[in-house]
């Protein structure tokens, strides 16, 4: 209050100098206004900031997608939220402009797999030998106790240029889907060649 009646003050002294005011009031009401728009996203990102922490959305640690972006979760925030990408560049984001967040990292996460096969393959045969590749991570000692539940072959997801790709998930512990997938490639590759199988046709 005693900074607006020192304005008015200041603004009526110079107006009995015979000094234009209108310019400085104007720039007054344009820098209150800007003022006010900022102010207003500040209160939108802290308010999201209150309920993103309130209800634990994500921790810092886990993997995430925000608005697209998948990374690791580094700081929390009332007004941000900071996250490092895959490339390792620090992406922050204004609470209030967070539109999309899927936390990648809760109770368990799958890893999906899409293997190429050719046409002339017998898809069943196909189906089978995944299986054993899941069965043979479920008792394997040094993978069975990231194994949550056996390996799910979705079947076949799409077909083009001779081949068909299907798809595979296995449900793991958060932070595992990664290493989890490389393993399944690994394994998947291994017998496939043992056994013939080939990812494209003659």
């Amino acid at each position: 209050m005693t900074v607006a009646v020192g304005f008015v003050a200041v603004l009526m002294l110079l107006r009995e100098m015979s000094i234009d005011v209108v310019p400085i009031m104007t720039g007054a009401g344009i820098a209150g206004l800007a003022i006010g728009f900022g102010a207003q996203n500040l209160v939108r990102d802290v308010i999201s900031g209150f309920f993103l922490i309130l209800e634990d959305q994500v921790r810092i640690g886990d993997n995430a997608r925000i608005n697209g972006v998948a990374g690791s979760i580094e700081q929390i925030n009332l007004r941000t939220i900071v996250l490092r990408d895959a490339e390792g560049a620090v992406q922050v984001f204004p609470n209030g402009t967070i539109t999309a967040l899927a936390n990648l990292s809760k109770q368990f996460a799958y890893a999906v797999v899409d293997v190429k096969v050719a046409y002339v393959e017998n898809m069943d045969r196909v189906f089978g030998t995944l299986r054993e590749v899941g069965a043979g991570l479920e008792h394997d000692p040094t993978w069975s106790a990231l194994v949550l539940a056996p390996l799910d072959v979705a079947g076949i997801v799409s077909l083009d240029d001779g081949m068909a790709t299907v798809r595979v998930k296995q449900k793991t512990l958060p932070l595992n889907q990664v290493k989890m997938a490389n393993e399944l490639r690994r394994r998947i590759v291994t017998i496939f060649v043992t056994r013939g199988i080939r990812p494209f046709g003659p």
